[in-house]
């Protein structure tokens, strides 16, 4: 996993994100953090089991590459994604939400590769009602542009566009180029990167291979050739409007906000997940 300032660690196989003081965040477009859990299997019996725990200020997006997971939050929301699925989550003024590994997938052994991004709500929109929308695999644009194939899975790109709701211009990309092929990255929006999952791409002088995120200057011309055969997220959008902070899972552009939403957790002031009201995350101390 990797956020977008780099800082990772390592526990058990899985790459999970620093508990960082409240600090002002990076971002490219309102995109603050970039998790990748994976490429890994699971063995027989064994499963991910993200527990309940809070968000504020953000949505987040959940893209699965390989395997099934099991998405409830507060709303009573109960969702299975699978691959090529969106669930964009808007927290708002706050939302619990856990993910799991289904039971048939935990006694069978499966593989798991999943990206969840978060997304910084504009300053009017932070405090908003939070929401829960699925877009399966189906209704999301898929093309070509000569031998190169896309899916829109935000926003809008090349003559296309999902129809998930984002609350700033946005565009979040999968794109999938044969070795020999080359893209241009289109260049109508201010702040722009990308995240190589497979294979290996060049970007001028830059070579990016599977683990590696680069982030362009705004208007720069980028054309992205493919070394060998890449699949590569592309993302970004119009710069957030305004400094955010960001602590465990919660963004604001207020620290005093920061400090309530960490209070109402450590009190059980969130309201629970149905279905999944016992186990939970504690507040990092």
């Amino acid at each position: 996993m990797k956020n977008i300032d780099g800082r990772t660690r390592d526990i058990g196989g899985f790459q999970v994100r620093r508990f960082l003081p409240s600090r002002a965040c990076p971002s490219v477009g309102p995109f603050v953090f970039f998790d990748h859990a994976g490429p890994t299997y699971l063995e027989p019996g064994h499963g991910l089991d993200v527990l309940p725990h809070p968000h504020i200020g953000l949505a987040t997006v959940t893209y699965l590459l390989e395997g099934d997971l099991v998405h409830r939050d507060s709303l009573g929301s109960h969702q299975v994604i699978r691959p090529g699925d969106i669930n964009w989550m808007t927290a708002g003024r706050g939302i619990v939400h856990s993910e799991r590994t289904g039971p048939e997938l935990r006694r069978a052994g499966s593989r798991l590769n999943a990206l969840q991004i978060w997304v910084a709500l504009p300053l009017a929109n932070e405090e908003t009602e939070p929401e829960f929308h699925h877009h399966p695999s189906e209704t999301l644009p898929s093309f070509t542009v000569e031998t190169v194939r896309i899916r829109v899975l935000a926003g809008s790109a090349y003559r296309h566009a999902s129809p998930i709701h984002t609350f700033s211009p946005t565009f979040f990309l999968d794109v999938a180029l044969p070795a020999g092929s080359s893209l241009p990255v289109l260049q109508e929006y201010a702040e722009r990167g990308l995240y190589v999952l497979e294979g290996t791409a060049e970007c001028g002088t830059e070579l990016a291979a599977a683990g590696r995120m680069l982030v362009f200057t705004p208007d720069a011309e980028v054309v992205l050739r493919a070394r060998s055969d890449c699949r590569i997220v592309i993302f970004g959008g119009a710069p957030i409007d305004g400094k955010r902070f960001i602590w465990w899972n919660f963004v604001s552009s207020s620290k005093d906000r920061i400090e309530q939403a960490k209070r109402d957790w450590k009190g059980g002031k969130f309201p629970k997940v149905p279905g999944d009201e016992v186990e939970f995350v504690p507040l990092p101390e």
